[in-house]
Formats: structure tokens, sequence, C-alpha cells
């Protein structure tokens, strides 16, 4: 690995997006908007070459949002059910987790959301995304 090399491109890099920690709510609101154009162009596609981009963004966002709001200690399956109950919707009604396959093993907890899924879904219910990640204690 050539140091010089990843300075460079790291550079490059920074000068289009900001992945750094997260220390401010206007940094956050950039990463959030970043997320969600990472994931209109990764759409459904788990082999994009921005899916690892789209989950590091993620990650910084996760991280803010459990230090800076008071996240809920939900299993996610539990909380898309509540919200699909709060909104009147059937697992038909989410494309954006996939088929009714799909959001049903989700909500039987034999399948996990993916970070694709986790964005789209705070985007569609407006609600950060650190709400549908599991919690390690």
């Amino acid at each position: 690995m050539n140091l010089n090399d990843l300075q460079k491109a790291w550079e490059a890099l920074s000068k289009t997006v900001d992945l750094s920690p997260i220390h401010s709510e206007k940094q956050y609101q950039k990463m959030v908007g970043f997320a969600d154009m990472l994931t209109d162009v990764i759409g459904g596609s788990k082999k994009h070459p921005l899916l690892d981009l789209l989950e590091i963004a993620s990650e910084l966002i996760r991280a803010y949002d459990l230090e800076h709001y008071d996240v809920p200690d939900v299993q996610p399956q539990a909380l898309l059910s509540f919200l699909m109950e709060e909104h009147k919707l059937k697992q038909s009604d989410l494309p954006e987790v996939g088929n009714q396959s799909v959001v049903s093993q989700i909500l039987s907890g034999t399948r996990q959301l993916n970070v694709r899924q986790i964005n789209s879904l705070a985007k569609r219910f407006k609600i950060p995304a650190g709400v549908f990640f599991e919690r390690a204690y």
C-alpha cells in the first residue's frame, strides 16, 4: 500500500464528500442527504459499487443518532411492525424494503434489515436511521 497514493485519493474524495465523524446538526443533515442520494442511486442492488460507501455514511449517521437522540430500545422488526400498524400498511406496501416475502422474513426476525432498507425506511417515515440498528449490549 502506497500511503502517498492513499493520501491523494482521500484528499480527492474529501473534496466531494466529508466522511468524518459528525459533530453538528448541519453535518448530520448533510450526511443524511448524502445517504439518501446514495440510496436512490443504489436502489435494490446488492452488488452496487457504492454500497460500501452507503454503509460508511449510515454508520456515521447511526453513531450521531445514538449520541444525540433518544433512540428507543426496541428490536428493528418490532419498530417496523409498529410503523406499519400506525400507517395502516401491508407487507406489500413497502417496496423499498423488498417484496412481501422479504418483509415477512424481516418481521419474523429470520432476516435483518440491511443498510439500504434502513435508510429507505428512515426517509419514508422521517425518523433517524439509528432507530433501526440493533443494539449491542
